[in-house]
């Protein structure tokens, strides 16, 4: 459980980061279409704060991976990944959204969901 809450703040912070400084190159990435209007670029940092905060919570969770907000936290973030494996699978093939970076973020978000109940059953 280490291992996966340290790779998951890695990765959920960078992407954080990502989304506050640069959220239309981010979702161009994904997605393959802009933020075109100052409401979805405040969304998107918005997304990005909140990516961040799981970054952080994750990376001081890493130590204590015997308590049960430790593992309500893995919990979380199996319906996180969950969920955004899926919607990002939906903005394919129900909107026809696709950028270049759209696969290798749900073969991660999968993979990470599939460790997540790794680490919740073992």
């Amino acid at each position: 459980m280490k291992h996966l809450l340290k790779l998951t703040a890695i990765v959920e912070a960078a992407t954080g980061l990502g989304f506050i400084v640069l959220p239309s190159l981010v979702v161009r990435l994904l997605l393959g279409a802009p933020l075109d209007s100052p409401a979805a670029v405040i969304l998107g940092r918005v997304a990005g704060v909140a990516l961040l905060a799981l970054g952080l919570t994750c990376w001081l969770a890493r130590d204590d991976t015997t308590s049960r907000a430790t593992r309500g936290i893995v919990g979380a973030m199996l319906l996180y990944n969950v969920g955004v494996a899926a919607l990002l699978v939906l903005a394919n093939f129900g909107y026809g959204l696709h950028g270049f970076a759209l696969w290798p973020a749900v073969v991660l978000h999968a993979g990470m969901a599939i460790w997540c109940v790794g680490a919740r059953l073992f």
